[in-house]
């Protein structure tokens, strides 16, 4: 399958964080903007964004995306079948400790997934934008979906009334698994929320914007408070130069 079959929102999207070996994420992200990028687009998928955690010098955070189900299994089995992931496959992993933090995720509703096209990607060896990428991640007990609810018709109206508009807001995709390879987290129930800022200062002044939204601050957020089964995770991500998003 081409890549231009997959501009638009990728009904499927892996969330994906690495745990590195300390010192060596800049070893692969240079590999990964190098290698792993046209070579899994090529395949059928869309690598939607590359980050480093800025909480965590050894961590490595990417999303990609797929048109459903049937296409991502078709996808990652060619990629990790052929030759690109055979040759610089080792060299990947040989940097990790830990790579099975996947969260599978789908657009809560149409319109709410990542848009765009592949085209415009920066190239290789491109200096990494000033731009800032916020996500936060909430988690709800299996089945419920008031938590959900509440961020859809509350949260999110109000995070567009104070700031940028979310890029995307995704939930749990329940599919099974169907390859079998890469492992993803089973039972979860998430809700997540994917902002970008020009830099961090606008991301504090939109996050004060919304402490001052008295509907946010007195009802909405304790709201999902009571209903999640922890703390939301809170990802503050800097794109690598070849990251679309």
């Amino acid at each position: 399958m081409p890549p231009t079959e997959l501009v638009g929102p990728p009904a499927v999207i892996e969330l994906r964080q690495y745990t590195l070996r300390p010192g060596r994420r800049d070893e692969l992200i240079e590999l990964f903007d190098r290698e792993f990028v046209e070579s899994q687009e090529d395949v059928g998928m869309s690598v939607l964004g590359q980050f480093r955690d800025l909480d965590d010098p050894d961590r490595f955070v990417w999303l990609r995306g797929f048109r459903d189900m049937e296409a991502r299994h078709r996808a990652l089995t060619n990629f990790y079948g052929g030759p690109v992931w055979a040759e610089h496959g080792p060299q990947a992993n040989d940097t990790m400790l830990d790579s099975d933090d996947v969260l599978l995720l789908r657009p809560v509703s149409a319109g709410g997934g990542f848009t765009g096209s592949l085209s415009g990607r920066p190239p290789v060896s491109a200096t990494a934008p000033d731009r800032f990428m916020s996500a936060t991640v909430w988690s709800f007990p299996p089945g419920r979906q008031n938590g959900i609810a509440l961020i859809r018709d509350g949260l999110l109206p109000a995070l567009q009334e104070t700031g940028p508009a979310p890029l995307a807001f995704l939930t749990t995709e329940h599919a099974h698994n169907t390859f079998a390879g890469l492992p993803v987290r089973a039972g979860e129930n998430v809700a997540a929320i994917f902002t970008s800022y020009p830099d961090e200062s606008a991301r504090c002044r939109h996050l004060a914007d919304m402490q001052a939204h008295s509907l946010a601050r007195d009802e909405i957020l304790p709201g999902v408070e009571r209903e999640q089964t922890a703390a939301p995770q809170v990802l503050r991500l800097g794109p690598t130069g070849r990251s679309l998003i």
